[in-house]
């Protein structure tokens, strides 16, 4: 008898436009029928050359006291460029001497490979923990550089600046939208036709631009409520998953931020959603969600429909912190719209399960206490 590959009998959407033939053949050698509708760009990191170089001369203008570095490509871009113009040498001198604080580890080695040291680098690769580090410090009069991913950093540029900051932006790229959008409509059709069990994510502007192809359909509440429900957002890693929570959408990515990972936590998460998934909680109890029907420990647990949303956001990534936002987006509607309704239907969930069953992370949220 053959044995059955792990992903056999999912379909899977992609929306990678990069590496994207690897992350298909890692899919579809354990199973999987993969939907590919790419987000963004074939070519999405568009460099405007004579802006690049005229942010680069602005910094080197005056001293800069610190510098934030957000990505890998932005920061290698923005080197190589500096290289060709002949401005290298003074780039690294004028970076070398202020203080560093890097994303992640592809911002981390762009920045090594051109002999510069980071100072300081979130664990998560959230950009928010870089801004939770410098809130509280002295930054009046301080020159901040940030390097901007394909994104716009504006927000981050004026809560620095609210801190008394001088700060510059510099925008190596920008990510374009796939040039061909009927894939991603087709992709936003098959989500909220609950026709996909997941669809992966590399980047969160992939994320914003799925949510902005639901726009024109008129389907994007649908799309959200799938997600919620039904089709798993499986992310690269928590900077991609934090920009669904802006949409209340519970997402799943992996402890290290990478394709192989991604894959292999779902050959996990699809298989246990399709026949009940059982986690093992803090304490040695024993927690079984099939449908609708949630079991402690082998007795039947009766819940409310707002702690039952609340436990299955917790569930879909066990361990890992749900924002209170978040965790009021996947409220029914018809609850009042407050996080103290977060709060009641927390505690409510507590009286179910047990009052160590859910943990407060302060600032943050809540996360399942599962066993270690």
């Amino acid at each position: 008898m053959t044995e059955s590959l792990p992903l056999s009998g999912f379909r899977i959407g992609v929306t990678a436009a990069r590496k994207v033939d690897e992350q298909v053949g890692l899919l579809e050698r354990r199973g999987a029928t993969v939907e590919w509708a790419p987000a963004l760009s074939l070519d999405p990191n568009r460099i405007d050359d004579d802006r690049l170089r005229a942010a680069t001369e602005e910094v080197l203008a005056r001293p800069v006291d610190m510098f934030l570095a957000t990505t890998g490509i932005g920061m290698k871009s923005w080197l190589d460029a500096a290289e060709r113009w002949g401005l290298l040498e003074p780039l690294l001198e004028s970076l070398g001497s202020a203080e560093i604080l890097a994303r992640g580890p592809k911002s981390v080695g762009a920045l090594r490979r051109r002999g510069l040291r980071e100072l300081w680098a979130p664990e998560s690769e959230c950009f928010e923990d870089v801004l939770e580090h410098l809130r509280g410090r002295p930054l009046e009069g301080r020159r901040i550089v940030v390097q901007e991913h394909g994104q716009s950093l504006s927000m981050v540029a004026h809560a620095l600046r609210r801190q008394g900051a001088d700060v510059t932006t510099v925008t190596v790229y920008r990510v374009e939208p796939a040039a061909d959008l009927e894939p991603m409509f087709k992709l936003v059709d098959l989500v909220c036709e609950r026709a996909l069990d997941a669809v992966t994510f590399t980047s969160a502007p992939a994320v914003a631009s799925l949510m902005d192809a639901a726009g024109p359909t008129g389907r994007r509440e649908e799309l959200v409520s799938a997600f919620q429900a039904d089709v798993v957002a499986s992310c690269v890693g928590p900077v991609t998953a934090a920009a669904f929570e802006m949409w209340g959408v519970p997402s799943i990515y992996p402890e290290r931020s990478r394709l192989t990972a991604m894959v292999k936590q779902l050959e996990v998460e699809l298989p246990s959603r399709r026949s009940g998934l059982t986690v093992e909680l803090a304490g040695g109890h024993q927690l079984l969600l099939h449908g609708e029907d949630v079991l402690l420990d082998g007795h039947e647990v009766k819940l409310s429909p707002a702690p039952a949303a609340v436990l299955h956001a917790l569930l879909a990534n066990p361990g890992n912190v749900v924002s209170r936002p978040a965790l009021l987006a996947m409220l029914p509607s018809g609850t009042a719209g407050s996080e103290h309704a977060v709060e009641m239907a927390v505690a409510r969930l507590r009286a179910a399960l047990g009052t160590r069953a859910v943990q407060t992370v302060v600032k943050r949220g809540y996360r399942l206490a599962v066993a270690s």
